[in-house]
């Protein structure tokens, strides 16, 4: 096998370990708010980022800043954002609700493609778009039975402004959008700080929301970013469910967070057309 192509999957699987590990995070936050845990987690994230910036570009950092234009802005206000709403998505219902409504993102991304871009896409991907809203479905009854709906209507945002942010990043293949990323979590940072009463947190907190920046959120993120570099899409969107698969079961391991039935059968769905769509996909794209 391809050493390159073992070293993206790797780095794909680890980033989804990575990223899998907020739900734990969150449920182990002792009073810090949503806003503040936000703030510290942009933050932390930001100046990861940044300091990477300033290894790789030096005396260009601010150039770097500068190719990305517009676009690039606007797809950092769309990381942010939906940054945000992952957290209160995880806040407001359970960790599986969450992960699995967010995982369909790569389903949404293509039926966006195809309407707006006229990307090409199979009859096959259109049914997996249109079972999987049976499991989101199934998710939004449950979530509604149980008053946790805000929850998953947080999930569905973010997968509206993760597909933003896919988007603008295909149009824009040739940039390196990294600063953008980075202006992600200034964004995050920003809004939460507006809204937080006060930034005052606990030790306990600010480590948790700290680690949720640099560890989980920035590890978890580059690691799908430099795989990109040696897999194709469609891969890393199959091997990167590998946090929705280990979020749900970290919080039922370490808080006793069991999903409900309906949950379960939902994201069995959302799980099996999103692997179906993107190993039909991988089949297509090895074939040209």
């Amino acid at each position: 096998m391809d050493r390159n192509y073992t070293f993206g999957v790797t780095l794909v699987v680890v980033g989804g370990v990575f990223l899998s590990l907020s739900g734990i995070f969150l449920r182990n936050v002792e009073s810090a708010s949503g806003w503040q845990i936000l703030f510290y987690r942009g933050i932390a994230f930001s100046t990861m980022l940044f300091l990477i910036l300033l290894v790789k570009y030096r005396s260009k950092t601010l150039e770097a800043f500068k190719a990305i234009g517009k676009p690039g802005v606007w797809a950092g206000v769309a990381l942010g954002l939906g940054s945000i709403c992952y957290v209160y998505a995880i806040l407001l219902t359970t960790v599986a609700n969450a992960v699995f409504i967010i995982g369909a993102s790569p389903l949404a991304t293509a039926f966006v493609a195809w309407i707006f871009l006229r990307e090409k896409t199979s009859k096959f991907g259109v049914v997996a778009m249109l079972v999987s809203l049976i499991g989101i479905g199934l998710m939004f009854a449950d979530g509604l039975l149980e008053g946790r709906w805000l929850g998953n209507v947080a999930a569905l945002m973010v997968v509206v402004s993760f597909v933003i942010f896919l988007l603008i990043l295909r149009k824009k293949r040739e940039i390196d959008m990294l600063p953008a990323t980075c202006i992600g979590g200034l964004v995050m940072g920003g809004v939460a700080g507006f809204f937080a009463d006060n930034l005052i947190v606990s030790n306990h907190d600010l480590v948790i929301a700290l680690l949720m920046g640099c560890v989980q959120f920035g590890i978890g993120f580059m690691c799908f970013t430099i795989a990109t570099r040696y897999i194709l899409a469609s891969e890393v969107a199959l091997f990167s469910l590998t946090e929705s698969i280990l979020g749900p079961i970290w919080v039922w391991i370490g808080v006793g967070e069991k999903p409900s039935i309906l949950t379960l059968i939902g994201s069995a769905i959302v799980l099996v057309c999103v692997s179906s769509y993107c190993i039909v996909n991988i089949r297509q794209e090895r074939v040209k």
